[in-house]
C-alpha cells in the first residue's frame, strides 16, 4: 500500500431522494469528489441486510454474504428499464441529515416489488440472472429461502419456526421451497439487482482511480441464514440456542465490557472442514472490495466467550482461536492478503504476532492518544508504524469536534493543545488540526470521517457502542462537500505526500 489517504462514509449516509443513501447518482458523485481531492480510498461499513429490530446496525445482518436491498438505487433501476422515472418520482422525499429507515424500507420494498412483478415471468430464463445464481449458489439459495421464511413467519427467529424447517429436514426444505417459490425468487432477484449495480459502481471507481475498503465483522447474527444453514459451525445446543456468546471485556468504550450476544464459532469443527466457510466468506468479500478491514481481529487469536446465561460481559473468559492456520490457508490460495487488522482494545503479544506474521497493517486512533500515557501510547503520532492505518476516529468514535466538546477530559485537551503547540483553540478548528496530525503520520494510510471534513459536532456521530437505538442514521445532504472543502483536503493530501496529483 503506497502512502495515501481516504474518507470513511457508508452508503446509507449518501444524499438520496428516497430517505436513505444507496448505489445511485450520489455514490458516483462522491467517487468523483474523492478522485478530484486526491483521495485513493473510500471506506464503507458492512453492506449486509439490516433490520429495524436490530437497530439498523450493519453489524447485525441476516447474512455474511448477501447485500442490503435498501442500498439498491431506484434511479439505476430506471436505467435498467425496470421502473419508469414517473414511478420513482412518486416516492421521492425531501433531503434530510438523518436516514428515515422506516420510510426507506417501505419505499424500496414497494419499488422492488413493482420491478419484480414486471420480470418474474421470464426471470428464470434470463441468462444474466442464472449466471449470478450459479456463481453464488454457495450462499444465495440458503439466504433466499431464509428470507422467504422470515417473511412467512412474521419475522420470527429461525429457532421458533416449525421443527421440520428449523432443523432443515429434507421434507421440510422441499415443502417450504415449493410453497414459498415466488418469495424465494424475489429474494434472489433483489440480490441480482444489487450486485449488477455494485459492478457498475466498481467500474466507475476503477475508472477514476479510487479503491474500496470494506468492513467484515468477525461474528454473524444468530438469527441469520449463515447460522441456520450451518449450525454445526457454531456453539449451539440441540435446539439451535447458543450456550455461549461473544463480547469483549471492559475497555475504552465500556467499563463493564460489551455483551454482543452473537454465537461464537465452533473453531474445532470449522478447522476439521478445512476452514471452508471462512475461506468462502473472505474470498467473497475480497471479490467485492480492494481491501477489507477485519473487525475485532484479536478474536482470530483468542476471543472473549461469555456464558449465555450471564448478564454482563465481565463473566467471560479468553478462548484460543486458530487464526494462524486460517490465514495460512487463505494466503496459500491468494498470496499477499489485502486485509487491515482492526487491532483495537485489549491487544496482547499473540495478536501482534499474528498480524505481523502475515504483514497486515493494524490501526491507530488519534483520539485515543492524548491521555496520561501520551508519551508511550501506540496511538500517539510519534509512535505510529509505517505498516498501519491511522484514523482520527472511526464510525464508533465521536466526531473530532464532538470528541473535544464532550469526550476529551481535561488531561486529553491539555495534551492535545501541547501537541499542536497552542495554549488555546477554538473548537471550530479542532477537527482540521487532528486531520493535519493524521496526514503527517508515517502510517501508509490515513482515513477520516466525512463528518470531520465538515467540522460537525457530536450530533453527527454515526454510532455509540452499547447504545441500542438512534445509531447509524447520520446522512450527508447535497452541496456540503463544496469545492472549498475539496481543495482544502486535496492541498493537505499533496503537502504530506499522500497523492502524486490533484485531479
Amino acid at each position: 500500500m503506497k502512502r495515501s489517504s481516504g474518507l470513511l462514509l457508508h452508503f446509507t449516509s449518501l444524499p438520496s431522494r428516497f430517505g436513505i443513501g444507496d448505489l445511485g447518482p450520489a455514490a458516483y458523485k462522491f467517487a468523483d469528489f474523492l478522485a478530484m481531492a486526491g483521495q485513493r480510498f473510500w471506506q464503507v461499513l458492512p453492506i449486509t441486510p439490516t433490520s429495524m429490530e436490530a437497530g439498523n446496525s450493519p453489524y447485525s445482518g441476516f447474512s455474511a454474504f448477501a447485500a442490503n436491498p435498501l442500498l439498491i438505487s431506484p434511479e439505476v433501476m430506471v436505467d435498467f428499464g425496470l421502473l419508469s422515472e414517473e414511478e420513482i418520482r412518486d416516492y421521492s422525499v425531501a433531503e434530510s441529515d438523518h436516514v428515515d429507515f422506516e420510510l426507506a424500507h417501505r419505499t424500496k420494498e414497494t419499488l422492488l416489488r413493482k420491478a419484480f412483478d414486471r420480470v418474474v415471468g421470464h426471470l428464470p430464463e434470463d441468462d444474466g440472472f442464472n449466471v449470478f445464481i450459479w456463481e453464488n449458489m454457495h450462499w444465495v439459495n440458503d439466504f433466499a429461502l431464509f428470507s422467504a421464511l422470515k417473511q412467512n413467519f412474521g419475522g420470527d427467529p429461525w429457532t421458533q419456526w416449525p421443527e421440520e424447517i428449523r432443523d432443515r429436514t429434507d421434507d421440510g426444505l422441499r415443502y417450504w421451497g415449493e410453497r414459498l417459490a415466488r418469495e424465494i425468487l424475489y429474494a434472489k432477484f433483489c440480490q441480482w439487482i444489487f450486485f449488477r449495480q455494485w459492478g457498475m459502481l466498481r467500474d466507475h471507481l476503477l475508472e477514476v482511480g479510487v479503491e474500496l475498503i470494506g468492513d467484515v465483522p468477525i461474528y454473524v447474527t444468530h438469527d441469520s441464514s449463515d447460522v441456520w444453514a450451518n449450525r454445526h459451525l457454531f456453539k449451539l445446543d440441540e435446539n439451535g440456542i447458543p450456550w455461549c456468546v461473544a463480547g469483549v471485556p471492559p475497555d475504552y468504550f465500556s467499563k463493564s465490557g460489551q455483551l454482543w450476544g452473537n454465537p461464537v464459532f465452533n473453531w474445532e469443527r470449522i478447522e476439521q472442514e478445512g476452514f471452508g466457510w471462512w475461506i468462502s466468506r473472505l474470498r467473497h468479500n475480497l471479490g467485492l472490495y480492494n481491501w477489507i478491514r477485519l473487525d475485532h481481529f484479536r478474536g482470530f487469536s483468542a476471543y472473549w466467550e461469555i456464558p449465555a446465561e450471564a448478564t454482563s460481559a465481565i463473566d467471560g473468559y479468553w478462548v484460543p482461536a486458530p487464526g494462524h492456520r486460517l490465514f495460512e490457508r487463505l494466503s496459500s490460495d491468494i498470496g499477499c492478503l489485502p486485509i487491515i487488522a482492526e487491532d483495537l482494545g485489549h491487544i496482547t503479544g499473540d495478536v501482534t504476532h499474528l498480524r505481523e506474521r502475515f504483514y497486515l497493517p493494524g490501526m491507530n486512533i488519534l483520539q485515543f492518544s492524548f491521555g496520561q500515557d501520551i508519551a508511550t501510547c501506540g496511538d500517539t503520532l510519534h509512535n505510529h508504524r509505517r505498516n498501519s492505518v491511522v484514523y482520527t476516529g472511526t464510525h464508533d468514535n465521536n466526531t473530532n469536534r464532538g470528541w473535544y466538546r464532550t469526550d476529551a477530559d481535561e488531561i486529553s485537551r491539555k495534551n492535545f493543545l501541547s501537541y499542536i503547540g497552542k495554549y488555546w483553540i477554538d473548537e471550530m478548528d479542532v477537527s482540521w488540526e487532528l486531520i493535519r496530525l493524521c496526514m503527517s503520520s508515517v502510517a501508509c494510510l490515513c482515513v477520516f470521517q466525512v463528518q470531520d471534513l465538515l467540522n460537525l459536532d457530536e450530533t453527527a456521530r454515526m454510532n455509540v457502542p452499547g447504545k441500542a437505538d438512534g445509531n447509524w442514521s447520520w446522512k450527508l445532504t447535497p452541496g456540503k462537500l463544496t469545492p472549498i472543502v475539496r481543495e482544502k483536503i486535496g492541498n493537505m493530501t499533496e503537502l504530506f505526500g499522500r497523492t502524486s496529483k490533484i485531479f
